[in-house]
């Protein structure tokens, strides 16, 4: 037989075998399996192209071997560059969902995506707030307030953000916004590196909440990252990709950090592996053509 070993040994046993195998097929940069997984949670809108939102965020989770749970906020009919409508649910069955789940999952780390209305916010902090007074602790909250769109159209109404900022944020470990969000909440522009730096301290500043300011909207060759956080300000960067027209980059960022907490990973770990996970995701993108010719891309949410 071509390239069989003829020399003589001793044949290992099963056991050594086994843990031969095991070693070949999982190199340290493997994520590992389990009978039981990690859990996170997402509470997020639900989009039809599955590019963005729960959607997004399960692909992401079941990559990095988490198990996803869900509570959808709103129902959009959307591919990638277009939304054609969206519908919120009511807060009563977000709250319910939410506390269904964690009944009866132990649930390891949270995110919250589009969440469309004060009401919603609000009936999110009431359930948050029920999980902490029956586990007798805080589960790790990562916001991400989804409240402008890619295009630069606003997706909350402004008494929406005030909930944000007075009920929400108060809870999260780690704040997510991108820079029209961030210019938003500090109502200041943000167009260079310096004003990015300033920027995530005052977030923390006023929110006492650890702040990953994401600037892939910042011009330049790098999507840079800037994480401030307990006290010190951490650079995460990455090669731009350019002529990609994809959505969900950080719905999807925003979850791989989720899947690293839930794991136990620490904050730091947890945003440099999802940096280089959305990265990869970008670059190995999905693309299609339809019968009319117009093209489709979509993140490849995989390792």
């Amino acid at each position: 037989m071509i390239g069989r070993d003829r020399s003589p040994r001793r044949s290992p046993s099963t056991a050594e075998a086994g843990r031969a195998r095991h070693k070949r097929a999982s190199p340290k940069s493997t994520i590992q399996r389990s009978n039981n997984p990690p859990i996170a949670l997402t509470i997020a809108g639900s989009d039809s192209s599955a590019g963005a939102g729960i959607q997004a965020d399960l692909k992401t989770f079941s990559a990095l071997g988490v198990y996803g749970l869900t509570a959808a906020t709103c129902v959009v009919a959307e591919i990638p560059g277009k939304v054609s409508r969206g519908e919120p649910a009511s807060a009563r069955i977000v709250r319910e969902q939410i506390e269904v789940l964690v009944r009866n999952f132990p649930i390891g780390a949270m995110k919250t995506g589009l969440l469309c209305s004060a009401a919603i916010i609000s009936a999110v902090v009431e359930a948050i707030g029920k999980i902490d007074r029956m586990r007798g602790r805080r589960i790790p909250l990562l916001i991400d307030p989804v409240m402008i769109a890619t295009g630069g159209d606003r997706l909350l109404e402004a008494a929406a953000i005030g909930t944000y900022e007075d009920e929400l944020f108060p809870l999260a470990a780690l704040i997510t916004p991108n820079l029209d969000e961030a210019a938003l909440l500090l109502e200041t522009k943000i167009k260079s590196r310096e004003q990015m730096e300033k920027a995530a301290k005052a977030l923390a500043n006023q929110y006492c909440a650890s702040i990953l300011l994401k600037g892939g909207h910042l011009q330049g060759d790098d999507a840079i990252d800037l994480l401030f956080h307990k006290g010190k300000l951490r650079t995460f960067s990455a090669p731009f990709a350019r002529g990609v027209a994809t959505h969900g980059t950080g719905c999807t960022y925003s979850a791989a950090i989720t899947a690293g907490l839930a794991s136990g990973l620490s904050l730091e770990h947890a945003i440099q592996r999802s940096k280089k996970f959305v990265t990869q995701s970008i670059a190995r993108h999905f693309r299609w053509s339809s019968k009319t010719g117009k093209v489709v891309e979509a993140l490849r949410h995989s390792i």
